[in-house]
């Protein structure tokens, strides 16, 4: 045993170390002006799928069930193996458009939707809480079971000094400042250097085990194929396991790239769209490595007398029990890696996209409020203790709940319901806002109804007899039942209809609805974002009178970045743009320039607040000039005229979306004008395309025809040949 002194100086001691790292890598970035991590770095900080739910519940699972833990990364291994037609698209759209969550890419895609975005936050919150109170169950549980020796629950003191100190870790590792990419370069390596320690511990252990316990590789296969440990090696034990691997196959293929924290870092903290190459072969190896001792942890702990109720923890009660203290301590520093990766990244983003989705657009709304937007740092520290607490909360009252050791798969089951949205918008043209939005929320409903709601009951909240006789006495309404398809497991039973519903509604609700123009035009510019040949910078327009005073412009922006950033960070935003636009030292500018800083200036701003609430903003706070929103309209209908010819120009412009528009707000202009630029440009393109394709074509013409001349010379020459050799044979007959 332990003292608890001894166990929170190495936890503090450790979380320096931590600190150190990436306080080391931040002021290396700030120095170089850019983070530059390599490939690894990334793979590794993707490895924080791998919680406490693999490090200790897959021991647990197996234990019960054999091999059925491997389903949550069958289907996780066949997504990565598709990363480069999904993911890699995914990073390409991010970076068009600034993307800085989950909830801001699938909005993004609808017409930057706020209502769409406040969906995919609420589910996201209510979706990811059981599994942040899974991971902070998993610390205090193994805290208390190398100082006492037992695990007396999640409460009391220790429970909320360990919660205190998570809100703090992520608080200073993630959501110390407000940075304007969302991008932690120092939360990143941090996170990579977790995933290393908690690999170390797992295979310290597994090793242990195998030579140990076993005796050896040889022993250990041969105890696993016969006797009292045959059911490990089963894929199947229960009627409905086949189902039961089906259900995870599905959840892990979505969860990988859907959950909060996959996407940060899979996505949002991507830097190199190649580093997903060497994700798609390392990461698949951390996953099997980190694996590849659960079935010997789990004999050792069947055989060594240990309790199956306390299977998931058998990765720390074995060494323990043997006296090693060492490596417990190693097994519980492992274990305490995998649980606040996953709380730190999850709890962040979450924060993120609450301030961004939930409350910013609420601020914006209430003058009361506006006050806070410039405290949306704040706004995120409040927001994440809110949430450690309330999935602290979660965990007490489920703590002795059968259901915690397989909790997890309820928050993968509802962030499965963005994959209708977020895949369609990937591949499905057609789909759009009213269709994701008529998905969201009634895959969303079906699971509340057919998991949650269970749940809850089970915990006494409801009377039992919803789930034996449905709600009104309706049998049909059963939630584990719906329908009178009772043949399922709970969890199948619940993917399956949500599932089922949420695309159904996201199909109909796309093909019944009709959208608008700007619509159908950001879903072009989204799914041509994703091509690779989009990734270019674009060369600046140049040739129009420059007679904007620059000045205001600037006192405007610096004015709506005060707003939500510092000082400092709005100045120095301001700054760097004037910089990359090589206008910093112009009196004044052209319009195409003025259009280039406010879509610079709406990508900076989305950094911070999200996509969809940076458009809104820059919609409401930035005005143009009487002459300037002519301009506008004159390069407009020029553009216009030179992409679909003269004739359109007029009706274009007169159309009710211009219209609509008037003379107090031209920046919907800015973003038609500049759409209309890029359509030209590949319109450009192609047809460089097809002229050097013709060019290539008339050169081979070329080719053959010097060659069939040659032919012809030869010909001539050889009859010119037989006609000398037949004139000096006859003057031979003659003769």
């Amino acid at each position: 045993m332990f003292s608890p002194t001894t166990v929170t100086i190495v936890v503090l001691l450790y979380m320096g170390i931590l600190f150190s790292i990436a306080q080391l890598v931040e002021k290396r970035v700030e120095r170089n002006g850019q983070a530059k991590r390599g490939p690894w770095i990334y793979a590794l900080s993707l490895a924080v799928y791998a919680t406490s739910w693999t490090f200790y519940g897959s021991v647990g699972l197996a234990s019960h069930s054999g091999l059925l833990f491997l389903g949550i990364y069958v289907g996780a291994l066949m997504a990565i193996a598709l990363w480069w037609v999904i993911l890699r698209p995914m990073v390409a759209a991010k970076e068009t458009f600034h993307i800085t969550s989950i909830a801001d890419f699938i909005s993004t895609r609808y017409n930057r939707s706020q209502t769409i975005a406040a969906a995919v936050t609420l589910i996201a919150l209510i979706g990811a809480l059981p599994y942040i109170a899974l991971q902070l169950e998993a610390i205090i549980s193994s805290f208390n079971l190398i100082t006492s020796g037992n695990n007396p629950g999640v409460g009391g003191f220790t429970g909320l000094m360990i919660t205190l100190v998570m809100i703090i870790f992520t608080i200073i590792f993630g959501a110390r400042r407000l940075d304007p990419t969302e991008r932690h370069p120092g939360m990143v390596t941090v996170l990579a250097v977790e995933c290393v320690v908690k690999l170390i511990a797992f295979m310290a252990i597994g090793a242990f085990v195998t030579m140990t316990v076993f005796g050896g590789l040889a022993p250990l296969l041969e105890r696993l194929s016969e006797g009292d440990l045959r059911h490990l090696t089963r894929i199947s034990s229960y009627k409905g396991d086949g189902l039961t691997w089906l259900t995870f196959i599905i959840l892990s293929f979505a969860g990988i790239q859907l959950l909060p924290r996959q996407f940060h870092v899979a996505v949002v903290e991507n830097s190199n769209q190649q580093h997903i190459k060497t994700a798609m072969w390392l990461f698949p190896l951390y996953l099997i490595l980190i694996n590849l001792f659960v079935l010997p942890i789990a004999g050792a702990g069947l055989i060594s007398d240990l309790p199956i109720s306390m299977a998931d923890f058998y990765v720390l009660l074995i060494p323990q029990q043997a006296g090693e203290q060492a490596l417990t301590l190693l097994v519980f520093i492992g274990g305490f890696s995998a649980a606040t990766a996953m709380v730190l990244v999850t709890t962040m983003t979450l924060a993120t996209m609450a301030s961004n989705h939930l409350l910013l657009p609420l601020f914006e709304r209430t003058p009361g409020l506006r006050r806070a937007r410039g405290s949306l740092l704040q706004v995120r520290w409040v927001l994440i203790a809110l949430i450690l607490v309330s999935a602290y909360g979660f965990a007490v009252e489920f703590a002795d709940s059968y259901l915690l050791v397989t909790i997890g798969l309820l928050s993968f089951a509802a962030v499965l319901q963005f994959a209708p949205a977020l895949f369609g918008g990937l591949f499905w043209k057609r789909g759009n806002s009213a269709g994701a939005l008529a998905g969201l929320c009634s895959g969303f409903l079906i699971w509340c109804y057919t998991l949650a709601l269970p749940t809850f009951i089970r915990q006494g909240w409801y009377e039992p007899g919803l789930l034996t006789d449905g709600p009104w006495g309706i049998t049909l309404l059963r939630p584990e039942a719906l329908l009178g398809l009772d043949s399922l497991p709970t969890l199948s039973h619940s993917v399956f209809w949500s599932l089922m519903i949420n695309i159904s509604a996201y199909v109909l609700g796309s093909l019944l609805y009709s959208p608008g123009k700007g619509e159908r035009t950001l879903t072009s510019d989204f799914l041509s974002a994703m091509l690779p040949q989009q990734h270019r910078s674009r060369a600046r327009h140049t040739g129009l009178h420059a007679y904007i005073d620059l000045k205001p412009k600037i006192a405007e922006a610096r004015s709506l970045l005060a707003k939500y950033l510092n000082s400092d960070k709005a100045e120095a935003a301001v700054h760097g743009l004037l910089q990359d636009l090589q206008v910093a030292n112009k009196p004044h500018v052209t319009i195409i320039e003025l259009v280039e800083f406010h879509r610079s200036l709406e990508h900076i701003l989305a950094g911070a607040i999200g996509a969809a609430s940076a458009h809104s903003a820059i919609e409401t706070s930035i005005h143009y000039s009487d002459r300037e929103a002519t301009d506008l309209k004159a390069l407009y209908s020029h553009i216009v005229s030179e992409l679909n010819g003269p004739h359109l120009s007029a009706s274009v412009l007169n159309s009710p979306s211009a219209a609509a528009q008037g003379s107090a707000d031209h920046y919907g202009m800015v973003s038609e004008l500049q759409r209309s630029i890029e359509k030209l440009e590949q319109n450009i393109k192609l047809q460089k395309n097809q002229i050097d394709q013709l060019e290539t074509k008339l050169e081979e013409r070329y080719t053959d025809i010097f060659r069939y001349r040659i032919d012809a010379q030869k010909l001539l020459q050889e009859n010119e040949l037989l006609r000398r050799e037949l004139g000096a044979l006859r003057a031979e007959d003659q003769l």
